[in-house]
């Protein structure tokens, strides 16, 4: 009987999928390469668990809050002492970023970064190392020289050389941005402190990023956050969506789900009214919750032996703001900033990717693709979180109920690559320092490690520090986090078809460039490589113009 072309990419990928675990050795080897993985499983969790329960916090006093709006202050818990009312800043990620941007006070940004970048070190050094260790160990067994090569080996890359020369290409582009970047926030400084000489710290970036938006172009994060009510937020952003794939969200009463605060909601067919399959939204933080935010795959999509489809359920979890109470009254609904938007639009991508996938086999439902396309899809759809008819349609002012207004939305436009280069540089920081981590070699000094490669970032390592003992993706996306920046160039490259499109001007145009992408990239999920997903979509071949112009470098003519 011969194979069709996804049975036998199917069989393909078993086959390999067998090799790499271990099927190819000796029953002893075999075996040890099974505890190693059990190993890793658990290791893993650990050190997950130890980043969630961190509960490291600053106590301040009133004054000491000084640049940030009463709204968060307000969400605050506080306690009284011997020295008067004092107000908990923990590490949770409402509270951990918003102060890095507002706080007034240099001295305390620097010592909230500094808990940050020790948070769960006692615990998770240990662990990281042994985890490193246990990879090179899985790694060199099955015959690879590396855990990198082993892992890269089933991505679009296909070797750590390509994805770290992708790196350093990128880097050496996005240095010359960076260093406009810091000479315009450490002018700031200066202009802030009234010091001739201050140097810019990288505690400082995001604080003076923010003042430079807010001087320069008008743009103040938490005033902005007033236009983003999260429920208002959700129904726009579920608007776009149902209007541009063709589908309805449905919320299911009562979900049964494992918290009081999550919603459910069926996801139909316009236009047949099929059931296609189902998410979870657990959008505020708790205590010893996952405390970052994700998409998570419950259940994949699959064609059963009758030729009927049962479809993907999936969840995502984040911790936005709470809404607050107020006796009887209506309190105070859950603003989110506009770097909130675009990440409850980015992780929503990968949402709709996983529920709306008709790839037969599980194996290939949804984002069951190769890692380093994985994030494509979800950074495509944070191109509307930028989109003027898209939030024109559905932002209100918290008080007023007044829509975003236009010239707003222009400045925020114009300041959204202030510090870009920053920014990238810390990413491509995290990337590079990941691959040496899994790099050749099972002993290996992490913090080491980490202070050799930290002048990627643009700043001078913070002695002492153990950023990677909190660096939750070394376990998950361990030898792939280049993979958010190679995926982007595949995500800004689909969001410029839309653009692009004779129709896109037109609700008619823009739907018919959606169901064509519905069809071309999120239903397929991994049945197909990544860059034919690309090719199908877009009619052509892949290119990098609309990623280095959304990131800021065509400013440089870059």
């Amino acid at each position: 009987m011969s194979l069709g072309p996804l049975e036998r990419r199917y069989l393909d990928h078993v086959l390999r999928d067998f090799r790499r675990n271990g099927f190819a050795l000796g029953r002893p080897e075999r075996a040890r390469v099974q505890a190693l993985r059990e190993r890793l499983v658990a290791l893993g969790v650990d050190f997950r668990r130890h980043i969630d329960e961190a509960d490291d916090a600053l106590w301040l006093a009133r004054d000491d809050l000084s640049g940030l709006p009463q709204s968060y202050v307000d969400r605050l818990q506080s306690r009284d002492t011997a020295e008067g009312l004092r107000y908990r800043v923990s590490l949770e990620y409402p509270e951990f970023y918003a102060f890095m941007d507002g706080a007034e006070r240099g001295d305390l940004r620097r010592a909230l970064f500094l808990l940050n970048q020790h948070k769960a070190a006692a615990t998770n050094l240990p662990i990281l190392d042994e985890a490193i260790a246990l990879r090179d160990e899985i790694a060199t067994t099955l015959g690879y020289a590396s855990w990198a090569h082993y892992m890269i080996e089933m991505r679009m890359a296909a070797t750590p050389e390509a994805a770290t020369a992708f790196l350093v290409d990128l880097e050496a582009r996005v240095r010359a941005k960076a260093e406009i970047d810091i000479a315009e926030l450490a002018a700031s400084k200066r202009v802030h402190t009234g010091g001739p000489a201050a140097r810019l710290e990288i505690w400082d970036w995001r604080f003076y990023q923010e003042r430079v938006m807010r001087e320069r172009y008008g743009v103040d994060s938490f005033a902005v956050a007033e236009y983003f009510p999260l429920e208002v937020t959700l129904d726009g952003m579920f608007a776009h969506a149902q209007r541009l794939f063709g589908v309805r969200f449905i919320e299911v009463p009562e979900p049964r789900a494992w918290h009081p605060d999550v919603r459910l909601f069926d996801v139909r067919d316009v236009e047949s009214d099929a059931w296609l399959g189902a998410f979870y939204l657990d959008l505020h933080p708790r205590a010893e919750k996952y405390g970052h935010t994700a998409a998570f795959m419950l259940r994949p999509g699959r064609r059963l032996a009758d030729g009927s489809y049962e479809g993907g359920v999936s969840a995502m979890v984040a911790n936005f703001t709470k809404p607050s109470s107020a006796g009887h009254g209506p309190g105070t609904p859950s603003l989110l900033r506009h770097s909130e938007v675009n990440t409850l639009f980015h992780e929503f991508g990968h949402i709709l990717h996983r529920v709306l996938t008709r790839a037969p086999y599980a194996r290939f439902a949804g984002s069951s693709v190769q890692h380093d396309f994985v994030e494509a899809p979800s950074q495509m759809l944070e191109h509307w979180a930028w989109d003027s008819d898209v939030l024109a349609g559905f932002t209100r002012h918290v008080t007023t109920g007044q829509p975003l207004p236009a010239d707003l939305l222009a400045r925020m436009i114009a300041a959204k690559h202030v510090a870009s280069g920053v920014h990238y540089l810390r990413q491509l920081y995290f990337a590079r320092l990941d691959l040496a981590y899994h790099g050749a070699g099972r002993s290996k000094d992490s913090d080491a490690i980490a202070a050799s490669l930290h002048d990627i970032s643009g700043f001078p390592f913070p002695a002492g520090t153990h950023f990677q003992a909190g660096f939750g993706h070394l376990f998950g996306y361990d030898a792939g986090y280049y993979g958010y920046l190679w995926s982007r160039v595949y995500g800004d490259d689909m969001a410029s078809r839309f653009l692009e499109d004779p129709g896109s001007g037109d609700p008619v145009g823009l739907e018919a460039v959606g169901r064509h992408y519905r069809r071309t990239i999120l239903e397929v999920g991994g049945t197909q490589d990544g860059a034919d997903l690309v090719r199908a979509f877009l009619g052509r071949e892949p290119r990098s113009g609309p990623f280095l112009r959304e990131i800021g470098l065509d400013v440089l003519g870059g």
